[in-house]
């Protein structure tokens, strides 16, 4: 079936066209992104891998509103990225986009259900209003009984689960993973792993969730859909 043909949950929830990311290195312009073409729908877990340099990274930064192109198209759930202003790009990020990243950024001096409730505060709603939601999720990743505990009494793998739940709290349609086990053991990679597709795979949510993740490790990039893999700037 064609694109146009498309409706409904078979729509794209990403569609890039000849995307183009130039940067300028002193006297010289290099293309991260050198004419682009991806497609991703809902319903999917799809890892990004290729040598370094090769343009991963500024793909994720673009996917998420926090890079713009210097030419071609990119719709993310429905919104041309290439035409959003700053705040614009800012209210994206917030509300459509949850990140998750190798050494979790999480605050230290906040509990695990305050670091997953922090977006609503972000987003004008009060941490009281939004930890029932906040614990909901908690208990959703296992972990119910480390709701006050903050990031020092927790180890690596569930630091990365409290993330996951974090990126999930404004219902986002598109996950951005960057290197999600690079921080981690075999054993908790796996667990995180098999997290992230039951998230992409989570049928309780119809439009459906893409779950797009960078990584360097051929094994954590098995365990996804589907493997997309870049080399100078555009996809193999």
């Amino acid at each position: 079936m064609s694109e146009s043909a498309q409706t409904g949950p078979a729509v794209p929830l990403v569609q890039a066209r000849d995307l183009v990311r130039e940067y300028r290195m002193g006297e010289q312009t290099v293309r991260a992104l050198d004419g682009l073409d991806l497609t991703l729908h809902g319903g999917q877990f799809a890892s990004v891998v290729g040598p370094s340099g090769a343009g991963k990274s500024t793909l994720l930064h673009v996917l998420g509103a926090l890079d713009t192109p210097t030419s071609g198209t990119i719709t993310v759930d429905g919104v041309d990225l290439g035409s959003l202003d700053d705040a614009a790009a800012s209210a994206f990020r917030r509300t459509r986009v949850g990140f998750i990243f190798q050494f979790f950024n999480l605050v230290p001096t906040m509990s695990a259900w305050e670091n997953v409730a922090l977006p609503r505060l972000l987003d004008s709603q009060s941490l009281r209003k939004a930890k029932p939601r906040a614990v909901e999720l908690l208990e959703r990743v296992g972990l119910g009984a480390r709701i006050d505990h903050r990031p020092n009494e927790l180890s690596g793998g569930q630091m990365q689960r409290v993330a996951i739940a974090r990126s999930l709290i404004m219902d986002p349609a598109i996950l951005l993973a960057d290197e999600p086990t690079g921080n981690l053991d075999s054993k908790t990679g796996q667990s995180v792993l098999e997290l992230l597709g039951e998230v992409a795979h989570d049928r309780d949510r119809k439009a459906g969730r893409l779950v797009v993740m960078v990584t360097h490790d051929a094994g954590a990039a098995a365990f996804a859909d589907t493997t997309i893999t870049v080399r100078d700037g555009r996809v193999a």
